[in-house]
Parts: C-alpha cells; structure tokens; sequence
C-alpha cells in the first residue's frame, strides 16, 4: 500500500520555508491530538502521520533525499506509519512547549497548584456628593468579603488538622494518563492539584477554610478627589486560603454633579447673571462660591460673557497645597419688560450714545470682507 504524500499529508507546498512547515504541522498537531480527541482512532492515526511528516520534512537531509527519491530515499531513517513519530533528533520540548504548555508536562516539572493562594482584591463603588468630593468626608460602607472560617480557624477541617497528602496523586498535584504513544500530565481530579485533601471538612466551610461575612468599614474620602478617584485600603481584600495572605479592597468614587457649580481640574466654574447698569457702570457684588459668600469686582464696561477669576477659591489641590480658583462667568441680563419711567430712561440714553453708533468706515468694511470672504 502506497505511503501519503509528506507535503500532502501537512498541506503545504514544496517550497514551504522551515516557519511554514512548523506553523501548519502545530495546526495539525492542535486539531488531531489524541487527547482532544478520545477514542477517535481516525484523528489518532491523522496526528501520526503528520508528526510523521513533519518529522521527515524538518530535518534539512531527510528532505532533501525524500524530495529527490520519495519514501524510497529515506532507507532506515524514515519511521514510517505507527512508528515514533520524533525519532530523527526532533526537539519536542521546542515543538510542543509553547503550544500545549502544561498539557504535555514536556519539561518533565511537577506543576503543584498551592493551596495558599492570595486573597482577591475587592472593589466597592462610592458616589459621594460633589461638596464632600471638595471638603473631603468620612462615610461607613458595607462590603461582603471573604473571611477566614471561625469554626476551622482556616484549615479547612472539622478536626483542625488540616490537609492530608492525596493518596491519588500522592502529593505530586498531577496523575499520568497514556494517549496512545503519548504519556499526558493532568492536574489531579482528587486534589485540584494541590497535592492534599481534607478527610473530614469543616461543616462551616465546607473545606473552603473561608467564609462569605459581611464588614463595616469607616471611607476617608480626603479632600480634593475626583471622579474616578481610587482609594485603596491594603489587606481589606479577601482572605487568603489556608492561612496566605489578604487582597487589597479599592474604592472607586463617583461624584454627583453640582446643581451651579462644574468643576475643571482643580477650577470651579459657574455662570451669574449682571445687569445692564452693572456691566457698564462696574460694581462689586456678593456671590456665593463653594465655601461661602465671595466679594465679585465688576470692571466698568464687562461684556456679556466675560469670566472674572477670583483666586484660591476653587477646590483643595489633593497631596498638594493651596486651592484651584473660581472661575465666573458673567452674562448681562436683558430685562423682557420695562415700566415707563424705565423706558423713558432708556430711550434718552439710546438718544444719547445714537452719536457713538457710526456706521463703519470704508476701509473697516473692506477689512471684514477680507476676513469673513
């Protein structure tokens, strides 16, 4: 019966380039393996051939001679069909290490999972108000964590032994199986590959050696945070299993918004209304910032929309000192309605300042065609 092309039986072309072969070998090597496939001779004998193949192809003289004479010119090196695929000096260790990691064990190391592991860290979303996000506060929060069991003080065991060594794996965390030619590490069943069992559990957590308790703990928001703030409190994490380590607990801040203050780095911003009389004339008014009443200069002549700075008193510079500025911006307010005596003013001030309202000159006109095309 006549052998499988090599090239044919990897999908490749003739002129593959060493990479090429490698890539559509381990593609093969994936999809065909006996262990994804129990009990499926077909793919067991498909995995064979191509190791087969690859094994012939990626040895630069086995190529060459089966290039030039077919499976004639391999002699006694080709391994043939359910042979060892991975004779001829084929690196396993290479072939294999990337592409199924632990499936293989092909370091020949025992992979022993610990039962002590560290805690998980937690994290608890707080939304504080936008002036207690400025003058700092302190709040109590509830968590649900993982806790150390109080019945089995953690070992995991009614007793308080604690853990035996797995008489399944005894110790090693991994149990042995033959795929066909193949002998595969698996982390033991018994165990969860820990290497240790627990013969009798505690009642309270089940062998877990941690419970679910629910913790009162006292947030110091300092002042200055901003949206999106992290507060980390080291070792509020879950507890460790079997005694390792706790997690860290984050609280992440979120800020409601203020009904007239916005705030921009360490600036406060917000908008007030003039009136007329007051923008042209200047005047000094009282208005409220985030901490208190505020003295406002209002320069003779303001426009409509201009922002006026009133220095350190913005928000706190968090780790730092001093505060942001408060940033007002101030809009003339144009009265919808005006009794008599307020318009007859009005129209002898319009009368008045009619003198003022020339129209442009010529070169000013063509100065703004210029400009706006």
């Amino acid at each position: 019966m006549s052998k499988a092309d090599y090239y044919e039986v990897l999908g490749v072309a003739r002129d593959v380039s060493d990479q090429e072969l490698k890539s559509a070998y381990r593609k093969l090597a994936m999809q065909h393996h006996p262990d994804r496939n129990p009990g499926d001779h077909a793919a067991e004998e498909r995995f064979k051939q191509a190791s087969e193949a690859y094994q012939v192809l990626s040895d630069a003289d086995k190529r060459a001679a089966y290039d030039r004479f077919g499976h004639a010119g391999l002699g006694a090196q080709g391994s043939g069909f359910g042979g060892n695929p991975f004779g001829g000096g084929v690196d396993i260790g290479d072939l294999f290490g990337d592409l199924f990691g632990e499936m293989f064990n092909v370091g020949g190391q025992q992979h022993r999972a610990s039962r002590q592991q560290r805690g998980d860290d937690l994290r608890f979303d707080l939304t504080v108000d936008f002036e207690a996000a400025i003058f700092g506060t302190e709040t109590e929060v509830k968590i649900r964590r993982r806790d150390t069991c109080d019945a089995c003080h953690g070992s995991g065991s009614a007793s308080g032994r604690g853990p035996k060594t797995c008489g399944q794996c005894q110790g090693r965390g991994q149990v042995r199986y033959q795929q066909g030619f193949f002998s595969v590490a698996r982390a033991c069943g018994a165990c969860g590959g820990t290497g240790q069992v627990i013969a009798d559990p505690c009642l309270a957590c089940r062998g877990e050696t941690r419970v679910i308790k629910e913790l009162k703990l006292n947030v110091k928001v300092p002042p200055g945070v901003e949206n999106g703030t992290r507060i980390r409190y080291s070792g509020e994490g879950d507890a460790g299993r079997a005694g390792a380590a706790k997690g860290d607990l984050y609280v992440v801040l979120a800020i409601r918004p203020h009904e007239f203050f916005e705030r921009e780095g360490h600036n406060l911003h917000c908008v007030i209304p003039i009136s007329f009389p007051q923008a042209a004339l200047g005047a000094e008014i009282e208005i409220a910032a985030i901490d208190g009443p505020v003295s406002l200069k209002i320069p003779e002549g303001t426009q409509s929309g201009r922002e006026l700075r009133v220095r350190g008193r913005g928000v706190p510079i968090l780790s730092g000192k001093g505060n942001g500025d408060l940033i007002v911006k101030v809009m003339v307010e144009i009265p919808r309605k005006l009794t008599r005596a307020q318009r007859e003013l009005v129209s002898e001030l319009a009368e008045s300042m009619a003198i003022e309202n020339k129209p442009a000159s010529p070169s000013l006109i063509e100065k703004m065609k210029d400009l706006f095309g």
